[in-house]
């Protein structure tokens, strides 16, 4: 999600079973620290963007011990009790990212990076990665889908695997009408 996406959060944007996040609007905060709440950026930006099932215990933790209490609850609340603000964010961000040994340039948007990768890794079409997104044009998604060496060598293995599997099915019929 874009960080103006988990601004508004409440806690029944949150649902454990399955595991998800309704993204209704944004609030992106101004250069006045006022913040707007709307739309999101596009009309694909309102989603239901279901998590990997690996989060289901981070996700259940934080609504038991941050989030606020009630139903209408701010998911992620800033050090005076409202939305976060950046000044503050940026703070936690910068500790939290020493803390998990992170380097200093990992900007929180990367994770937003990885997040679609990963997504696209999995066999995500660049449908699916555009719908998970919130992103209505393909230009836009393909932004956050990236490639390193690692990535490259399993496509090779795929495509090896694939041949082979086709080759040894060709060798079977081939030796069945002979025999």
């Amino acid at each position: 999600m874009r960080p103006e996406e988990q601004a508004p959060l409440r806690r029944r944007d949150i649902s454990l079973e399955p595991l998800a996040a309704r993204i209704t609007e944004a609030a992106p905060e101004l250069t006045t620290g006022r913040r707007v709440v709307g739309d999101p950026k596009s009309a694909a930006g309102k989603r239901t963007l279901y998590l990997p099932a690996f989060l289901h215990m981070e996700v259940k933790r934080h609504l038991e011990w941050f989030a606020e209490k009630d139903d209408d609850g701010l998911l992620f609340v800033g050090e005076r009790g409202a939305p976060f603000r950046r000044s503050t964010f940026g703070r936690k961000w910068r500790k939290a990212r020493a803390k998990s040994g992170l380097p200093d340039d990992f900007r929180f948007y990367d994770l937003r990076h990885t997040g679609h990768t990963l997504s696209t890794q999995s066999g995500a079409t660049l449908k699916d990665t555009m719908v998970r997104a919130g992103q209505s044009t393909a230009k836009a998604a393909l932004i956050y889908q990236h490639s390193d060496d690692d990535r490259q060598q399993e496509v090779a293995d795929g495509i090896d695997a694939k041949v082979r599997d086709a080759r040894q099915k060709a060798q079977e019929k081939k030796q069945e009408r002979a025999s």
